[in-house]
């Protein structure tokens, strides 16, 4: 856990809203949409706002994936977590700029890693809901069984915008 007084905050103005940028002073630790659920569950009250590299480099990611380019590099990213969280968000950087998988798929991944016949597609759930960086760690590429939107921490409104940023194949997804 980071320390209060290590946590360093900076703010980012999107066309989602106003999203939080938390750092420990080297790697981003978190990226919240204003309002989202768990929104800065990691963030102590004593952080400070600040101009950090990581935020800068953060903002250009931001300011690249906002245009509809797909960004060529990744912010240095340290995510809190268990294990298992960690584990399902690395499954979700792999997850390619455009395209969609479902929480079972990453479920049956890890199960097979484990050696295990099966792993449940709701734990798997569970850890990209908590995911604190947002975007960046892509939770809105994850949809449900026959591609049904569900499930985006921060609103299924925002998680249809982020698709079609990244110009999904819409037509296949079920939007309620």
């Amino acid at each position: 856990m980071i320390s209060s007084a290590d946590m360093k905050l900076a703010y980012y103005h999107s066309p989602l809203g106003l999203i939080t940028l938390a750092s420990d002073g080297v790697a981003l630790t978190g990226l919240w949409l204003e309002g989202q659920k768990y929104f800065a569950a990691t963030l102590s009250e004593k952080a400070e706002v600040c101009d950090l590299p990581v935020f800068q480099e953060t903002c250009k990611w931001l300011d690249l994936y906002f245009s509809g380019c797909e960004p060529d590099f990744t912010p240095l990213l340290k995510p809190e977590g268990t294990a298992f969280r960690q584990r399902v968000w690395q499954s979700l950087l792999r997850i390619p700029y455009g395209k969609t998988i479902c929480y079972k798929d990453i479920a049956q991944e890890i199960a097979h890693e484990r050696g295990l016949k099966t792993l449940s597609a709701q734990a798997v759930g569970g850890a990209v809901g908590h995911n604190p960086i947002s975007i960046i760690i892509p939770c809105h590429r994850v949809v449900g069984a026959n591609g049904n939107l569900t499930g985006y921490a921060g609103g299924i409104d925002k998680k249809i915008f982020l698709l079609k940023t990244e110009k999904a194949e819409m037509d296949k997804l079920f939007i309620p």
